[in-house]
């Protein structure tokens, strides 16, 4: 005779997790600063205790839109973030108004992949920064599993910016993200990996680069509105009867107020806010 199987402890029941739930996560987690985002975050934002993998079209582009909100949070523990090989010069006046600052800054410029990685591990295994983030153009999956290991001990968030082109290599993170830029100053983010079911549809955050919301007008803060019309073709006048061109310059007189189509000025042509093809330091923040 078949008896029932015995119930799970209560204690195995709260540590048990399904793979159709979110994880969760680490012990310590950091506000992402988007609502949308941390929904779908085991645990609610970016982990402390491990890796995060962040892949980029193009770097130089959104890393600091994406982890700047949380980096807020760990300077203003007296913490400070340590920065390997940033592949370009961190513009201080633009992140100060993500809060950070000299005080708050460790620059390494660092740039063969093993003065990246050494770089990057001592800092992770000596705990010597409230957050590391770190550009890894290149990095072999047992490089990136010693940093992993590593991670486990460092109660920061640490990131590791790569390439779009890694995304089919294996990775020991825990988490992994792509950002693209969007239409609109948006950030178009996919999970990749994370501890729960999969997630394929893009998470669009709104994120103006640091200062700009202070000076952008509410049109171009919505720039896909800027859309061009087809242009204007004028009659020829010299087919049109005297009298008739009296009459219609009247009419224009009349009405000097209406706009101009937008397609006669061709610098609008090119919405605002989508990513530059070429490198360029201006869209660094």
């Amino acid at each position: 005779m078949s008896s029932l199987p015995a119930p799970i402890p209560p204690a195995v029941a709260e540590a048990l997790w399904r793979g159709d739930a979110l994880g969760r996560g680490t012990d310590i987690v950091w506000a992402s600063g988007f609502d949308a985002l941390d929904a779908e975050l085991p645990g609610g934002g970016w982990p402390g205790r491990q890796l995060t993998e962040v892949l980029l079209p193009q770097f130089s582009l959104a890393e600091w839109r994406l982890t700047g909100p949380a980096l807020r949070r760990v300077v203003a523990d007296g913490a400070a973030v340590a920065l390997v090989g940033p592949p370009k010069r961190p513009h201080l006046p633009g992140l100060m108004h993500l809060g950070l600052d000299e005080r708050h800054l460790v620059w390494i410029d660092a740039h063969a992949p093993s003065e990246r990685l050494w770089c990057a591990e001592q800092l992770i295994k000596s705990n010597a920064a409230g957050a590391v983030l770190a550009w890894m153009p290149q990095a072999a999956p047992e490089q990136l599993r010693r940093l992993q290991v590593l991670a486990q001990s460092f109660e920061g968030p640490v990131f590791l910016f790569r390439p779009l082109a890694a995304r089919h290599d294996p990775s020991p993170a825990p988490l992994r993200v792509q950002v693209s830029i969007d239409v609109d100053w948006a950030l178009s983010v996919q999970i990749l990996k994370r501890k729960g079911p999969a997630h394929d549809t893009p998470l669009r955050l709104a994120s103006i680069p640091g200062g700009l919301e202070r000076v952008l007008t509410p049109r171009v803060m919505h720039p896909s509105t800027m859309r061009p019309v087809a242009p204007v073709v004028l009659p020829d006048t010299a087919s049109i009867p005297v009298a008739d061109r009296a009459s219609e310059a009247a009419l224009r007189s009349e009405s000097p107020d209406e706009p101009l189509p937008l397609a006669l000025f061709p610098e609008f042509s090119d919405v605002v806010g989508r990513p530059d093809p070429l490198p360029s330091s201006a869209g660094a923040l």
